[in-house]
């Protein structure tokens, strides 16, 4: 990091409540940028730096890119940003915040919102929910589906160029925050995972997976703003950065969660981000994605403490670097078990419940992918999930599809190296056979249970549901228990218990079977 001039007369002005009208000015500080709240607007000054991946150096610099970060947040944030306003050297020889006279420099203005509302402060006060990661997933995955296709960019060349960035990164900021055979662990297991994955990523791209993403979306750059989870603060300097993969962009989030203990958090973002987009393909690349944005994580942590005089926020700054470091090197190290799961039941047994809690601790991080379905058959009906549909989207040919297309979609899980815990009646034996050929086609380990409860205690459940994917009713219930012919050879679980009761059951049962499976191996 170089810093190219100083910038102390500008930053004064717009400290100074005098240029806002009255009232306090508060600032937040990054490595790149300072911002300054006044009453109901914010203003982002670009800090007068250049680091191997930014260059502010020059006002002209920071001219072109307060417009392009007005352009990349209107994507998803316009009714946050407002527009560029000059820095400018007046007649009388001091400065302004706009008006006529010279622009010496630039700021974004931004509508002030309460910080209160920022996803990094929910999450650390407990009010982050999965209501509200699962509709920014959403958010997510509709904003990639929107994002323009960048086939010169990604692939093998931009993940090694991120990690030779963070090999960098850690020798110039972070010789007095790391340890340097921690360092050299992470970026030498990161360039053998990218040796692994290399051949996909360039596959992706070719097939339009690289686009002009976000390329920062950590919780601290989404707010809840009238209502909704809004992502702001873009990247707008470097193409390296913001047009990726999607699932590198989506992995920031991913990592984040994880990193703050909320792993139960982490794997509903990925389900609803999957269950959105149908990207399958990417899971294989995953783990070398969340290592690599802890990786950066941890850089930029460091250099924001090199920039601190010696201090309790420096030395709280280096603690935090380094437990990135940390996380970096556990995601790398972690231990590929894929395999798929059976969760089978009639309806109003608890199979989405338990297969929800079960999901964040199987499998590499952030856990398994659920594969529900009820939520399929509303795909392949072309709905959304909540949508009911009648019955001729349960006919026996569309049924026979659905559990085609489960068959097929938890085997292209496995074979990415995770494990697909797969929600669905299985009533009839031959999708219970289906399912278990799956695994067996993929090549990975197989286990699964059956849910069984009274009709009354399946009814009672199905009549009192929220909106649901499910459409099964009362009359559903007493048609499958009229039909099941209980034949099932699947571990038995009572589900008539309450959730924790059974998923403790479940995890015994899934752990016998899995241990016999290592012993007959």
């Amino acid at each position: 990091m170089r810093e190219t001039n100083s910038q102390a007369e500008v930053i004064g002005l717009l400290s100074d409540p005098a240029t806002h009208g009255a009232g306090p000015v508060e600032r937040i500080e990054t490595h790149a940028s300072i911002v300054f709240l006044a009453g109901t607007r914010a203003f982002k000054l670009k800090r007068a730096v250049r680091y191997d991946y930014l260059d502010f150096s020059t006002p002209d610099l920071r001219h072109r890119f307060c417009d392009a970060e007005l352009r990349v947040n209107g994507r998803t944030a316009a009714g946050l940003y407002t527009r560029v306003v000059p820095i400018v050297r007046t007649a009388a020889g001091g400065l302004a915040l706009g008006g006529p006279g010279t622009p010496v420099d630039w700021v974004v203005e931004m509508r002030r919102f309460d910080q209160a509302a920022l996803f990094d402060r929910m999450a650390a006060e407990g009010r982050l929910d999965t209501g509200h990661v699962v509709a920014l997933a959403e958010e997510i995955a509709s904003f990639h589906q929107s994002c323009a296709v960048r086939t010169d960019c990604g692939g093998k060349a931009a993940m090694t160029r991120v990690i030779d960035g963070n090999a960098a990164g850690f020798r110039q900021f972070g010789h007095d925050t790391f340890d340097a055979a921690a360092a050299d662990f992470a970026i030498a297991h990161a360039r053998a995972c990218l040796r692994q994955c290399g051949p996909l990523l360039d596959r992706r791209r070719t097939d339009g997976y690289v686009r002009e993403c976000h390329g920062d979306l950590h919780l601290g750059n989404v707010v809840l703003f009238n209502g909704r989870p809004t992502l702001f603060d873009a990247i707008e300097f470097n193409d390296d950065i913001s047009c990726i993969d999607v699932m590198y962009d989506a992995a920031f989030l991913l990592m984040d969660l994880w990193h703050r203990g909320l792993p139960a958090l982490a794997n509903a973002a990925l389900n609803a981000y999957v269950r959105e987009t149908h990207d399958l393909d990417g899971l294989a690349a995953l783990p070398l994605f969340l290592a690599c944005r802890a990786a950066i994580r941890a850089k930029t942590t460091a250099t924001s403490a090199s920039l601190q005089p010696a201090s309790e926020d420096r030395r709280l700054s280096q603690e935090s670097a380094r437990q990135y470091l940390d996380l970096a090197v556990r995601l790398l190290q972690q231990k590929q078990t894929p395999a798929i799961v059976a969760v089978g039941g009639l309806s109003g047994s608890g199979k989405t419940t338990l297969a929800r809690a079960l999901a964040p601790s199987i499998g590499p991080a952030p856990g398994a992918v659920v594969l529900r379905s009820d939520e399929i058959r509303k795909r392949l009906w072309g709905v959304s999930p909540l949508t009911k549909v009648g019955p001729a989207g349960y006919t026996p040919e569309m049924s026979a599809r659905v559990y085609e297309t489960l068959a097929a979609d938890a085997a292209a899980v496995a074979r990415a190296g995770h494990v697909a815990v797969v929600d669905a009646v299985f009533a009839r034996a031959e999708d219970r056979i289906a399912i278990e050929r799956a695994a067996g086609g993929a090549g990975v380990r197989f286990a699964a249970v059956w849910l069984q409860a009274p009709q009354a205690t399946l009814i009672e459940r199905v009549s009192h549901r929220t909106p649901d994917a499910s459409d099964a009713d009362a009359d559903v219930v007493r048609m499958q228990c009229a039909q099941w012919a209980e034949d099932v050879r699947w571990p038995r679980l009572s589900a008539a218990a309450d959730p924790p009761a059974v998923e403790a059951l479940a995890r015994a049962s899934l752990r016998a079977q899995m241990m016999a499976l290592d012993a007959a191996a």
